[in-house]
């Protein structure tokens, strides 16, 4: 499926609403989650080479945002994309 067959498929309220979920969670798509293997081979070479501190797979992992945000400021945001990218809003299922 190409991306215009997914976006002819796709409500706006369900990309948007995917695109909270990974604002939240960081991306969807495994390929792009290298860093969680990354953090796993990090840790063990650190703690196999005598770290002082023993290392977690999450010390190595970036955080996607600084600090968590409401599920009204992400709301926010997403609105405010949509708005950017021409999108409109539906109240109707």
């Amino acid at each position: 499926m190409t991306v215009r067959e997914l976006l002819a498929r796709t409500t706006s309220r369900e990309l948007t609403e995917w695109q909270a979920y990974e604002r939240i969670t960081g991306p969807l798509d495994a390929r792009l989650r290298g860093d969680i293997s990354a953090g796993i081979i990090a840790a063990t070479v650190a703690n196999s080479n005598g770290a002082k501190k023993k290392a977690k797979p999450a010390d190595f992992i970036p955080t996607w945002f600084k600090r968590r945000k409401t599920p009204k400021e992400i709301w926010a945001e997403v609105m405010k994309a949509n708005t950017a990218l021409g999108g409109s809003v539906s109240t109707t299922e």
